[in-house]
């Protein structure tokens, strides 16, 4: 038994050791009389560009207009609706969509600020090796860590918020609305998408490409990293 134990307290050492010296190695830590970071340092320095990236993110489209007037994200008719969108404006209800389209968007706008705690939940258990991952990633490797330990708990938690968004900023009447007018055109063939599903993934597509982009600029530009942590955690990436 002590023998067992034995082995087993120098294998978790060697594991410690290998991890960090690892860790480092990705940086460029440990030479020239610089102190290698730890291990838990490293994983601060990640967790601070996740958290960083993320609020930046979420905050930019959390206000007035964040999704609407934002190209990049902003929610239109759905693919299979879009055929609605064009009819509707043939006969001259155009206005009827573009209130539809902009309440959409108010309810996303409502609704993501929901995510910045959901986000936060999933970069407290980062592990050792999802920061080797990340360090040894793509340059949106942050971003791809947030979809793999986060989107169903988002969707679950933001799914509801969503349909509650929808209703409070009248989005749910405008686009019954819509529909109404449209099926009471002759010959046409009914459509009734589920709008809160397909707001809710849109929303979330919205949120991670703004948190993909502060990611990258964390990454690329020096003057994003506003701690000695974060400095030291992300030098390797410059030049690259």
């Amino acid at each position: 038994m002590k023998q067992a134990l034995s082995i087993l307290f120098m294998s978790l050492t060697f594991a410690s050791v290998f991890s960090c010296d690892t860790l480092n190695a990705v940086l460029g830590e440990g030479g020239g009389g610089i102190t290698p970071l730890t291990n838990d340092q490293i994983i601060l320095g990640l967790k601070e560009a996740l958290n960083k990236g993320v609020k930046s993110g979420v905050n930019v489209l959390s206000v007035k207009d964040g999704f609407f007037k934002n190209a990049a994200v902003k929610i239109l008719f759905p693919p299979e609706a879009q055929k609605v969108e064009k009819t509707l404006r043939d006969v001259g209800a155009g206005k009827l969509v573009d209130v539809a389209v902009e309440k959409i968007n108010n309810a996303a706008e409502d609704a993501s600020g929901k995510a910045v705690d959901i986000f936060v939940g999933a970069i407290t258990k980062m592990t050792v090796n999802d920061a080797m991952g990340i360090l040894m990633g793509d340059k949106n490797s942050c971003t791809e860590y947030l979809k793999k330990t986060s989107s169903k708990t988002l969707y679950d938690s933001f799914n509801p918020v969503i349909g509650k968004s929808l209703n409070a900023v009248g989005a749910s009447d405008a686009w019954t609305a819509v529909i109404s007018k449209y099926n009471k055109i002759p010959f046409i063939k009914k459509v009734n998408p589920d709008l809160d599903d397909y707001v809710t993934n849109k929303a979330m597509d919205g949120v991670f490409l703004m948190v993909e982009k502060e990611e990258r600029a964390i990454r690329k530009d020096p003057i994003k990293r506003t701690t000695d942590l974060l400095k030291r955690v992300f030098a390797k990436q410059d030049g690259n």
